[in-house]
C-alpha cells in the first residue's frame, strides 16, 4: 500500500497503512532477534538531511538501512547546497537521480512538504518542529507490546508542552481508536488545525480527542502517560521561563495514581530531563519500556523504509 509513498503524517495514513506499518515492524523485530536475515532494500541507497541533529534518529536509520541490505548518506546543511541558499526544489530533484528515498529532520514542515512535492523517490519526516510520525509510530508498536494488539478503547495522557508529539501523538491514537486527552498550560496548547484533523480522524475510528488545562483531569482513567521534554531543540533560551509555567505538568507518583490503573505504563521519547517533565524514580520505574520505545524506532523506520523503498 505504502510503496513509492512519502510519509510526512500519520493524518495521511489508513487505518490500514498505520497496520501494515506496525505488523511489519513486529516480523522484522522478531527477525533481527532471531538472527534471521531480511534484506529487502539490498542496493538501495538511503539519503539522511540532518539540520536538526539527533543521537536515536541517526543511528537508528543506520543500522535499520544496513541490516535491510542498503546503504545511507549522511547528509548535514554543511553538505548540501541547501546550506548555500540553494533551492529545496532543486535539491529535491536532484537527490531523486541518485537515490531511492530521502529522510530528513528539519525545523519547519513546510521545508518537508516541499522537498516531497518536488522528490521524485519516497520522502520520510524525521521530525519537523509540527511533526515526529516515526516516533507516534513507535510508541504504538511499544504500547500494543505492553496493552496487546488491539488499542481499541484505550486511552492516551499526554501531559507537558502541545509540541510535535503532541501532534503526532493524537494523530496515532486517534487512526488507532485510543482515547487521546492532552494537558498542556495555557498559551502551550497543541495546533489547533491539527486539533481539528485528530477528532476527524478519531470520528472514523469511534475514539475521541481533547485538550485540557489540568493534568490530573488527562491523567484519570489512563492507560498510557507520555510526556516529552518542556523545551524542544531550538527553544533552549526559554528553557528557565518555561520550567516555571511547566512545572505542574511533571510526570511524578501522584500524577500516575491519577490514572487508578495499577497496569498503566509512562512513556517518554528521550532524551529526558530528569526531576523536570518526569521525576528520576518514576523514569527509572518504567526504564524497561522507555528503552524498548527507544529500540523500537530501529523496527519501526525499518518498516517504513522497506515498505516506502522496496520493490
Amino acid at each position: 500500500m505504502l510503496k513509492g509513498k512519502d510519509l510526512l503524517s500519520i493524518h495521511e495514513l489508513s487505518r490500514d497503512e498505520v497496520e501494515e506499518i506496525l505488523s511489519l515492524a513486529q516480523e522484522l523485530k522478531e527477525k533481527q532477534k532471531a538472527g534471521i536475515p531480511h534484506r529487502l532494500l539490498e542496493g538501495k541507497s538511503l539519503g539522511m538531511i540532518f539540520e536538526k541533529s539527533s543521537t536515536r534518529t541517526r543511528v537508528s536509520f543506520e543500522v535499520g538501512m544496513y541490516q535491510l541490505g542498503g546503504q545511507v548518506l549522511f547528509l548535514s546543511s554543511r553538505d548540501l547546497q541547501l546550506g548555500r541558499g540553494e533551492p529545496i526544489k532543486d535539491t529535491a530533484r536532484v537527490l531523486s537521480r541518485y537515490l531511492d528515498g530521502i529522510m530528513i529532520r528539519t525545523y519547519g514542515h513546510e521545508r518537508i512538504e516541499e522537498l516531497a512535492e518536488w522528490a521524485d523517490v519516497p520522502v520520510i519526516n524525521a521530525l519537523s518542529d509540527l511533526l515526529h510520525p516515526c516516533q507516534a509510530l513507535t510508541d504504538l508498536l511499544t504500547i500494543r507490546e505492553y496493552k496487546g494488539k488491539n488499542l481499541t478503547g484505550l486511552k492516551m495522557a499526554y501531559v507537558g508542552d502541545g509540541n510535535n508529539m503532541t501532534h503526532s501523538l493524537m494523530y496515532a491514537a486517534a487512526k488507532v481508536g485510543m482515547n487521546f486527552v492532552a494537558a498542556t498550560p495555557e498559551g502551550y496548547e497543541p495546533n489547533a488545525e491539527v486539533v481539528a484533523n485528530a477528532k476527524a480522524d478519531a470520528a472514523e475510528t469511534g475514539a475521541t480527542v481533547s485538550i485540557t488545562h489540568n493534568p490530573m483531569e488527562a491523567a484519570a482513567g489512563a492507560d498510557v502517560i507520555v510526556t516529552d521534554t518542556w523545551a524542544s531543540m531550538g527553544q533552549e533560551a526559554e528553557h528557565d521561563a518555561r520550567t516555571a509555567v511547566f512545572r505542574p505538568y511533571q510526570v511524578n507518583w501522584e500524577l500516575v495514581a491519577e490514572s487508578g490503573n495499577a497496569r498503566c505504563i509512562v512513556m517518554h521519547c528521550l532524551p529526558a530531563y530528569r526531576g523536570e517533565e518526569i521525576a528520576e524514580d518514576v523514569f527509572e520505574e518504567f526504564a524497561d519500556v522507555i528503552f524498548d520505545e527507544a529500540e523500537n524506532r530501529l523496527h519501526v523506520q525499518k518498516a517504513i523504509m522497506a515498505l516506502t523503498m522496496g520493490n
